[in-house]
């Protein structure tokens, strides 16, 4: 389980409702069903027509890499990838396949038995980097989803404060409940813009940082099969990959570091 998508959620949301009762809301108000069958609701419906249900269907795969954490160890997969390279120095890249079979990670398997097969270390190169391609993108199809349901949500909340409002002017008999009929009408927008910015978004945000350090791997291991191929040095190999690694980290910090001044 990724505890900072938990405690992030439960820091968010505990901020708002805190604030608000901090003060002297009251938590009963908060809670409007109409509201949330209409902003709820409605963003469902939205990306229902949104998107196909070939795509839809992949949401619990989206969440679940949102929500569980995958421990990434660079340094693991430069052993492994040192130590085939030490066996195809001494015995020969057919006996890399055994190694491979054995691997569980799948890229890393499917790479080295093109090199165990022969296969051209160019051709190598692109279909190893048109599987990344692939994955990313389709990483980048789970992260639209909540990215769409953030803009839609805020929209569904003033729709909702507008019917609410509708429902009160139509219904100017009562100038005493005037005011808690037009708070209700305005809780409508509230659910929208919160679970966009604190949910839906968020969550977007999360898949795509998932994807990046997942490519970021696979480019290593990419990097190494190559090496390997090609008889390299087991030492050189890596130096070589710890510098990729470095390089790599040193590029997701400055732009971290960008994006931070840009906000």
């Amino acid at each position: 389980m990724d505890l900072t998508t938990i405690i992030g959620l439960i820091i968010g949301l505990g901020a708002l409702i805190g604030g608000y009762l901090w003060d002297g809301g009251h938590l009963g108000a908060l809670i409007v069903p109409s509201a949330m069958l209409i902003i709820f609701g409605g963003t469902a419906g939205a990306i229902a027509v949104s998107f196909p249900m070939s795509r839809l269907k992949e949401i619990p795969k989206a969440l679940k890499m949102a929500f569980l954490e995958t421990k990434r160890d660079p340094s693991l997969v430069i052993d492994e990838l040192v130590q085939m390279a030490t066996v195809a120095r001494r015995e020969g890249v057919l006996a890399l396949e055994q190694r491979a079979q054995e691997s569980e990670n799948e890229f890393l398997r499917e790479g080295v038995l093109m090199v165990v097969d022969g296969t051209d270390p160019d051709l190598t190169r692109q279909i190893l980097e048109l599987e990344m391609d692939a994955l990313e993108h389709h990483h980048e199809g789970w992260a639209k989803i909540f990215e769409t349901a953030g803009g839609y949500a805020p929209a569904m909340g003033i729709i909702g404060t507008v019917m609410g409002l509708i429902h009160v002017l139509g219904n100017l008999s009562d100038p005493g409940a005037l005011g808690p009929a037009i708070a209700v009408a305005f809780t409508a927008t509230l659910y929208g813009v919160a679970s966009a910015n604190v949910v839906y978004l968020p969550i977007a945000t999360k898949i795509k940082i998932r994807s990046q350090e997942q490519i970021a791997e696979m480019e290593v291991m990419l990097e190494g099969i190559l090496a390997v191929q090609a008889g390299e040095n087991p030492q050189l190999i890596q130096k070589k990959l710890k510098s990729f690694v470095h390089q790599a980290q040193k590029k997701s910090k400055d732009e971290g570091d960008t994006g931070g001044q840009e906000r």
